[in-house]
């Protein structure tokens, strides 16, 4: 596999051609998936949910995230490595900065943080400095107290114009990638269009550039709620290498995700 930087994924936008993001918090599944095509992994602090059972991301430190980075570069075939600074990680841009600094010593080559206009400072600070970074934007899980639980953000006007002035401002500001997490099918087709960089999508419809899934999820190995997003992969008696395969194949065709998993405003 030919190794994946963000001009490959800029390439990927201007061409029309989707790719796949998988999330990876160790080398074993960081090598499957990077081995079966996988154009980036995302090293995310969802960790603190699928590997240490707390019931949110809140409790996720900076050196779970750095330990999980290096795993993760240990096992990697050539993919684009994207680490999650976690909660309370960059609430000035001068921590974003240290800690982003943590993440790319430990083998991140972006890093990603949750939040809009506010950002700015942070975002120009951290590009200006060669730290690549991905703005998350819609449900942001870091604010799950805020919100009152994991709910679909974007349904009426006023937030849908924020959020699109939101992306407009971080790809401004200098911000690489942009990550919709649980918005609307048109307001993500809406917001994809209006900026030039690449924007991955998970609950966010089939018009993003990208799409991003827990591995646990799509391997049909979480115990839990399964987000209507999610499509269970570990399926026919396929091997996890395989079903990294088909999903980024389905990705890449368009297959996924079908209607069933998308949210309407």
């Amino acid at each position: 596999m030919s190794k994946t930087t963000i001009n490959t994924l800029h390439q990927c936008k201007q061409n029309k051609q989707k790719f796949a993001v998988v999330t990876a918090y160790d080398a074993t599944f960081s090598h499957l998936a990077s081995s079966a095509g996988i154009e980036v992994l995302l090293v995310g602090d969802s960790l603190g949910m699928v590997l240490q059972g707390e019931d949110s991301t809140v409790p996720v430190t900076i050196e779970h995230m750095c330990y999980h980075t290096q795993a993760v570069k240990q096992g990697n075939q050539g993919a684009l490595i994207m680490a999650d600074l976690p909660f309370m990680a960059y609430s000035t841009p001068e921590q974003a900065l240290d800690n982003a600094a943590l993440l790319m010593q430990s083998g991140a080559q972006m890093v990603k943080l949750e939040g809009g206009a506010w950002l700015v400072e942070t975002v120009a600070m951290l590009s200006e400095r060669g730290i690549p970074v991905c703005s998350h934007l819609g449900l942001t899980p870091q604010y799950v107290h805020k919100f009152g639980g994991y709910k679909v953000q974007g349904r009426d006007d006023a937030t849908a114009k924020q959020m699109i002035a939101d992306a407009k401002a971080m790809e401004a500001a200098g911000a690489d990638v942009l990550l919709l997490e649980c918005v609307p099918s048109d307001l993500a087709k809406e917001l994809t269009q209006s900026v030039s960089i690449p924007v991955i999508g998970i609950g966010a419809g089939s018009d993003t550039d990208g799409q991003v899934l827990v591995c646990y999820d799509m391997l049909g190995m979480n115990p839990g709620h399964i987000p209507k997003f999610v499509k269970n992969y570990m399926v026919e008696g396929r091997t996890i290498q395989q079903a990294f395969e088909v999903y980024g194949e389905e990705v890449k065709s368009g297959a996924f995700p079908a209607p069933e998993h998308e949210f309407k405003a």
